[in-house]
This record gives structure tokens, sequence and C-alpha cells, in this order.
């Protein structure tokens, strides 16, 4: 037997067949220069190359995971698209202490789980403290003592012990009256506490249902069924650039008196350097149809296209598409109004990032009349789609500008037509025409005067092509 086979480990023991095979292979040539062409200098190039390949893979996925780290640090918002608040409150002072002092509000907020374990525990403890008291008025009368004694007249009938008091205690804090247990008129002390707790179990059931109603009746349910489109637009209405979003209320008992109202929200840096991180301005909308207001009623029975138009006062107003991408801010939509059914005021709430405001789109049309049934429907499944239409890329005062600047050429060119078809009328005599064509080139002259000066002005910047394209069809 071949010990040497013994002292190798398991995984290394070779047949015999193997060894055979192994020991009639020619011997490598050595690592040499000379014998292979193999070099110590290649191997280490060879090492040396793969560990800097891996080094930068390893730095590039390092960029690209800070890189989404900022991104959605970037997207962080302070509305939910489903209007929750993203907003923890924090180092509060006496905190319980405040929510106790309101502890109805309190058990309206917190969940139903909360309340149900509220509740149950205020009637489990409610119970066994009357229970306590049934037993000690019966254990001081001695009932316990004289239990069964034919002439003794207990305090409360058939009460022997603390599970015989708990009974009693439910029924006479339920009022349920099985018969067997009741007191008597020997002990005022237990015709007082049976008063006692009889009054606090119908308060108690009071605030149960009282509670139990508010939870139900909460109009935050109501605003489930309040629609909001997921993306608001930017496009040209009547001639003036508009930010737009849709809102729509799916129930047939519609919310009366509502209102909307807009507010941007961005980090704004006052003349004294002062860092304001939420600074709040309210925008000026309207319905398409009415006044523009900071807070715009609406007749919300079919969905509707809330705009806001960019002026001078809006702060959309020097903003670009490319400039509108790269903005932080956030633009938070609230909706309120009265819930017809139960007259509660209820709010909804969503918000917009700049890169959920579409540029250069419309919404869709939802409404259409159907004359076999003879009403109005309205489809719902287009409700976020938008389309896209020919829309400026710059700013809306860039615009504005070369709107005004074609106006006035086009106020130039029907001046010197006027002048040309007056000139040509006037055949009678040379001498005639001689003045006619002075005042004619002096308009002329001051009309390019002001021209040259209102394009060489501050105000006029180097616009994109695509900004010029609108004029030109116009």
């Amino acid at each position: 037997m071949d010990v040497s086979k013994l002292k190798l480990p398991l995984k290394a023991r070779k047949s015999s067949s193997q060894l055979e095979l192994m020991k009639n292979q020619p011997p490598k040539s050595p690592t040499s220069l000379n014998s292979s062409g193999f070099s110590f200098g290649d191997t280490f190039n060879e090492y040396s190359s793969k560990l800097s390949e891996a080094s930068r893979n390893l730095t590039a996925k390092f960029n690209s995971r800070r890189e989404r780290r900022k991104s959605c640090r970037a997207r962080q918002r302070i509305v939910h698209k489903n209007g929750d608040y993203n907003i923890s409150h924090e180092n509060i002072s006496k905190r319980h202490q405040r929510y106790l002092a309101d502890i109805f509000t309190t058990l309206v907020d917190i969940k139903w789980r909360w309340n149900l374990l509220v509740f149950i525990l205020a009637f489990m403890l409610s119970w066994h403290m009357f229970a306590f008291v049934w037993w000690l008025i019966c254990y001081v009368h001695g009932d316990f003592e004289n239990y069964g004694v034919a002439d003794w007249q207990p305090c409360v009938e058939e009460v022997h012990d603390f599970t015989t008091a708990l009974l009693f205690s439910i029924e006479t804090q339920h009022t349920i009256g099985y018969g067997s247990r009741h007191t008597t008129s020997y002990c005022p002390q237990a015709i007082l506490t049976m008063m006692l707790q009889s009054c606090f179990g119908v308060i108690i059931q009071a605030l149960m249902t009282g509670l139990v109603f508010a939870k139900l009746s909460r109009p935050k349910k109501r605003a489930e069924t309040l629609m909001f489109s997921k993306h608001a637009v930017v496009c040209r209405r009547d001639g003036q650039m508009c930010l737009m979003f849709r809102v729509g209320d799916m129930r047939k008992s519609h919310i009366v008196e509502a209102h909307v109202h807009a507010v941007l929200v961005k980090m704004r840096t006052t003349q004294e350097g002062e860092v304001m991180p939420l600074c709040q301005q309210p925008l000026q909308i309207s319905d398409g149809g009415g006044d523009v207001e900071l807070d715009s009623r609406v007749f919300l029975v079919w969905p509707i296209i809330v705009e806001h138009p960019i002026d001078e006062s809006s702060p959309f107003w020097s903003m670009s598409a490319e400039e509108l991408r790269h903005e932080q801010f956030e633009l938070i939509i609230v909706l309120e109004g009265v819930v017809e059914c139960t007259g509660m005021t209820t709010q909804a709430r969503t918000s917009y990032l700049p890169e959920e405001i579409l540029w250069g789109h419309r919404f869709e049309k939802l409404v259409n009349y159907k004359r076999h049934h003879e009403h109005f429907e309205i489809d719902y499944s287009r409700f976020h789609t938008t389309v896209a239409v020919d829309t400026p890329e710059c700013s809306a005062k860039t615009l504005a500008t070369l709107q005004e600047t074609s106006t006035y050429m086009d106020g130039i060119c029907e001046k010197l037509e006027e002048e040309e078809d007056d000139t040509a009328s006037v055949t009678s005599s040379s001498t005639a025409e001689e003045p006619l064509t002075v005042v004619a080139e002096a308009s002329f002259d001051l009309e390019s005067d002001t021209l040259t000066s209102m394009m060489n002005s501050s105000e006029i910047e180097t616009y994109p092509e695509d900004c010029m394209e609108p004029m030109r069809t116009v």
C-alpha cells in the first residue's frame, strides 16, 4: 500500500492511471525569455491594465450612484402627488401634552387600529374599576362573610366575590339587567355608584359613536375622487403663453363653491444675503373664461383646464424651455370646496416639479355629445393625455418683445404703402410731387432711426431660431 497517497487530502488523490499520464507528459519549458518568449514584465503590464480598468469601472459606478442620489435629492418634493405633505415636525416642546389637550382631534387623526385599542382599553378599565368599587362596597358591608345567611340584607344580591362583582359592573354599565343581580335599598353608596357608572358608560358610548361618525364622514375621503392631471403643460392660448393643468371630479354629487389656488415654492436669496429655502409665491389663475385672480372659483361639473397666464407678474416670465427644465421649484395646487351631501369643507392637493411640466403640449378634449343618448359624455381615459403643439422654446418675455417688434414693423410698412398710394395719385405737376417725396423720405428716415435705436437697445437680445419662426408665420 502506498503511504504517500494517504497523506494527501481527499481532493488531491488521483488514480494510478492519471499519475502515469502525468509522468508520460513532456516537461514544460521554463518561463524564461529565451525558451518561450515569456517575461515577467508582460504579466505585470497585463495585470496592471486589468486593475486600472476595474478601477475605472468602479469610479464610473460610484459617480453614477452619486448622480442618482443628487437627482433623487433634486426630486424631493414638499407635497406628494396624492396630496400628502412630506414634512416632519421635530423637537417640539411638550408635544404629548399638546396632543392630549386636544384629545378628540388626536383620536380622529390616528389610525383605526389605535382607535379600537383606545376604546377597548377604556371599556376594560371602566369595567374593572367599577368592579373593584362594587367589591369594596360589599366587602365593607360584610356581604362576603354573611353570604347565604337568611336574615342578612346585602348591598347587591348574588355578589359574593370579585368575578360576580365584575359581571354586575358590566350589566350595570350597559344596562343589560339579567335579573339575578341587583342593588338593594340598604346601601346608599351602592345606589350612588350605580348612578355614576350608568352616566360614565353613556359618556364612553357617546364618544365612541361620535368619533366613528367623524372618521367616516371626514372630507379627506371625499378628496380621493378629485383628480389632477399628472403633468402640467405650457403652450400658447389666445396668443399668450400659459401654464395649464386639469382638475376634475368623478362623482355626481359635486363640490359647491369650489376654488383653486396655486403656489410656487422655491429657494430665494434676499438682497441682504438671507436664504429663504421655502419661499411661497401665489400665482394668478383662471378657468380660461373668467378674470385672473389669486383664488379662482370654478364650476366643477366637468373637468376643466385651469390656466396661469405668463405675463410680467409671473415667475415664469423670463424662463425658456431649457431654463425651466433646470430650475428647482415646486408648483403646489390646492382645490377646496364644500361637499354637497355633508356640508363639510374638503381640500385636495397635488404638486408639479419642473420635469412634470411639458413645454409645447396641450390637453386633449374629453367632452363629447352623444346624439343617441342625448347627453354629454366625458371620457376619463384621456384625462392625462396631452398632444404636442407648435410652441416657441424661448421665454414669454422674449416672445412678447418679438411680437412688439413685428407689430411695429407692420405699422411702418402700412405707412409706407399709404404714402406710396398718395404719391401715385398725385399726377398734376412735377412741382407738386417734389414736396411729397421729401415728406415720404423724411418719414422713412424717422421710422428707420426709431427702428435702429429699438434694435440696438439693451432689451433686445440674440434670440434663437425657434423664437423667430412663429413671427415669420405671423
